[in-house]
């Protein structure tokens, strides 16, 4: 199981309690929810995944969803309804939801659902944090260096690169190192994956 924070959202205190005392059985961090207000607020620390009941009084799960999608919330959101229909099924992934499953649901099916919702933020989480990092690092970059590290991803040479910016061969190579040094890539195969996070087109000969 990994280890992260469930919000169980139910406006049902037994059933939130139970699926609290389930969740902290598990080793999990587990905080129970009457309404959203709170999950949008709050501080993340950490992977994190939300248990939501379709039906929250007069709410609509799938509304409540689309409210904390709008607020920016991308926690993965596993529905729990007694109603389990294909179409309320296929509605919930197009919003993004992690998984659908209709109650009463088994322990363990829940835990797996559950362990494969922290997986996955863990992993959005890492993939944030570098793509973050890798940002930082390519904004160390004068704007020669930029157009040379587009070059060089394009698949250009050094003395392509000298033609393509009008500049000298050993002025290109030297940029070419600084970059290599700034983006702290150990290989060209390893600049281009860079920029591929980072979205960053390459620049082809002409």
């Amino acid at each position: 199981m990994h280890e992260g924070t469930v919000h169980i959202v139910d406006d049902d205190p037994a059933l939130r309690t139970a699926l609290v005392r389930l969740c902290r059985s598990a080793g999990l961090v587990a905080v129970g929810h009457s309404g959203i207000a709170s999950l949008i607020s709050r501080q993340r620390s950490g992977p994190e995944c939300i248990l939501l009941d379709v039906q929250l009084g007069q709410h609509n799960g799938l509304e409540v969803q689309e409210a904390l999608r709008s607020a920016g919330c991308r926690v993965p959101i596993i529905f729990l309804t007694g109603f389990g229909t294909i179409p309320l099924t296929v509605e919930a992934m197009r919003g993004g939801a992690a998984d659908v499953l209709t109650k009463p649901v088994m322990d363990e099916v829940l835990l797996d659902a559950i362990d494969r919702a922290l997986r996955a933020d863990a992993a959005a989480i890492s993939e944030a944090q570098t793509r973050d990092e890798l940002a930082r690092r390519h904004k160390t970059l004068t704007p020669r260096e930029c157009d040379v590290m587009a070059c060089a991803i394009g698949g250009l040479m050094n003395k392509q690169i000298a033609a393509e910016l009008d500049i000298s061969e050993v002025t290109a190579k030297v940029h070419k190192r600084r970059v290599m040094e700034k983006m702290q890539a150990t290989s060209l195969i390893d600049l281009i994956r860079m920029a591929d996070r980072l979205g960053i087109a390459p620049k082809r000969q002409r």
